[in-house]
């Protein structure tokens, strides 16, 4: 059992150096745009000549190196671009947004951090009883580099644990260094619209209108979608993970879903961290499935009423979890049109899904 109290914990966010600015980002606000809050004049002309569509909870989405973003995930990616310095044991976990991002994190940080904190004795201390997984494992865009911050990350426990949604063609030259590991947890695209749709519709700011299911399900088979186009972002990962297995772990959510504790222990192997065979007789893999499952996660108080992303209730990270809700919402021509997209952009790639 861990006798460490939560103080001592090495939490993953750690205290910021606000003397550090990528040079166009200065303080200041932008007339009559809400997402532009905080943004410099030249950076805003800069946004002005890059394509643009509407924006599912913004005004806008833009096309910056080849995908879909918000103007303030833009400002955070260039300041972790000019600025993150990899270490070999780093880990990052990558999702497209909404493909279970809350879980992986949850799952990766526990295996870890096993021999702190024991998931079979479950005390009363254990971080995610009390603390969302994304206060444990700091995405790069929303927390560590958001507004333009540049993070002192020298005092983090080793291995290093962050996440992100950037592809991994505007990730890689960050994280090249030998040794660094992405884990990639990828779900069925239509799972992964109905979660999105929700998602947004329940955090987007009160001046931007809700976006309807039709005109959301344009937007997203036309690749209009944080940091999509979705097809992009998922063969950029798969590819990788094919040629550099050692370097990038590919998951499937339905997969993690069927199947979890074995492919509990193909990450935790991945990570260099295997179970052994007496974690195994004590039941260690099946109590990290337990803690981290979806209906346990969604019952915690921290995981009710809390903020963790922004200023985004934690509450709504947590809706159903569940494999093929899709059929709920998508019509004939709906399941058509995503049908042809899919088979259209993955065929032949050696990426499939099962969506039931």
């Amino acid at each position: 059992m861990a006798t460490s109290s939560m103080k001592s914990i090495p939490m993953a966010i750690p205290s910021f150096s606000m003397c550090h600015k990528l040079e166009l980002l200065k303080e200041g606000k932008s007339k009559g745009q809400e997402d532009h809050e905080g943004l410099s004049y030249e950076f805003q002309e800069m946004l002005d000549s890059l394509p643009k569509e509407r924006g599912w909870r913004t005004r806008y989405l833009y096309l910056f190196q080849g995908f879909w973003c918000q103007a303030k995930e833009i400002q955070a990616i260039m300041c972790f671009q000019k600025h993150f310095q990899s270490l070999p044991n780093d880990v990052v976990l990558a999702t497209i947004p909404k493909s279970g991002t809350t879980w992986l994190k949850a799952l990766t940080f526990t295996i870890l951090n096993r021999h702190r904190f024991d998931p079979v004795s479950l005390s009363s201390d254990h971080p995610l009883l009390t603390s969302n997984p994304h206060d444990l494992v700091p995405f790069f865009e929303y927390k560590l580099y958001a507004n333009g911050d540049v993070p002192k990350l020298s005092s983090l426990a080793s291995p290093r644990t962050f996440a992100t949604h950037i592809p991994f063609g505007s990730l890689m030259d960050s994280i090249e260094k030998p040794g660094v590991k992405v884990v990639y947890l990828c779900r069925n695209p239509f799972d992964t619209f109905i979660s999105s749709w929700h998602y947004i519709n329940n955090i987007k700011s009160e001046s931007v209108s809700p976006v309807l299911l039709d005109e959301a399900f344009d937007l997203y088979c036309r690749g209009v979608i944080g940091f999509g186009p979705f097809w992009e972002h998922m063969l950029g990962y798969w590819r990788e993970s094919l040629k550099r297995p050692e370097k990038v772990l590919f998951l499937k959510y339905e997969d993690l879903k069927e199947d979890t504790e074995t492919n509990l222990k193909k990450l935790a192997s991945f990570l260099g961290l295997p179970f052994t065979e007496e974690e195994e007789r004590k039941g260690v893999v099946k109590a990290i499935a337990d803690l981290c499952s979806f209906e346990n996660l969604k019952k915690l108080e921290v995981n009710k009423s809390n903020k963790s992303i922004k200023n985004f209730e934690n509450r709504f990270l947590f809706r159903k979890g569940e494999v093929s809700d899709w059929v709920n919402y998508l019509s004939p021509s709906h399941v058509e049109r995503l049908s042809a997209l899919v088979d259209d952009k993955l065929g032949g790639s050696g990426l499939t899904f099962r969506l039931s």
